[in-house]
């Protein structure tokens, strides 16, 4: 089978993305949560008085949570495709990719806390 090159590979990869987005929104939970949070931290950032640099902050610390959602869940689903026999090896690549999500969720509520406390009572 012949490989897309130059502009109809990334037409290619486009749709793959987006397939991977609709997949994402339909069967995972966390994902459509994070979307949601996504979609009211945009109005946050708007209504409040932020810097452009603080709404980037904001907004990307969540995109950064969404990203890593997507990585761990297709961690969960290549573990799954193979077997759902408990393994260790299957179990430990899960736990990795939850602890991800984990750490960037916490990065993200220190940052939020951060910025409204600078923001509010400099």
């Amino acid at each position: 089978m012949k490989k897309a090159t130059g502009f109809y590979r990334i037409i290619n990869a486009a749709k793959y993305s987006m397939l991977g987005f609709k997949s994402a929104i339909k069967h995972e939970t966390a994902f459509k949560q994070e979307l949601i949070a996504l979609i009211i931290a945009c109005i946050i950032v708007m209504v409040i008085d932020f810097s452009i640099y603080e709404r980037i902050l904001l907004v990307g610390s969540i995109g950064v949570v969404m990203i890593v959602e997507l990585i761990n869940s297709a961690i969960e689903c290549v573990v799954d495709r193979i077997g759902f026999e408990r393994h260790e090896l299957s179990g430990r690549a899960k736990d990795y990719g939850s602890a991800a999500v984990f750490l960037s969720l916490i990065l993200t509520i220190i940052l939020w806390i951060y910025l409204f406390a600078c923001h509010f009572f400099p």
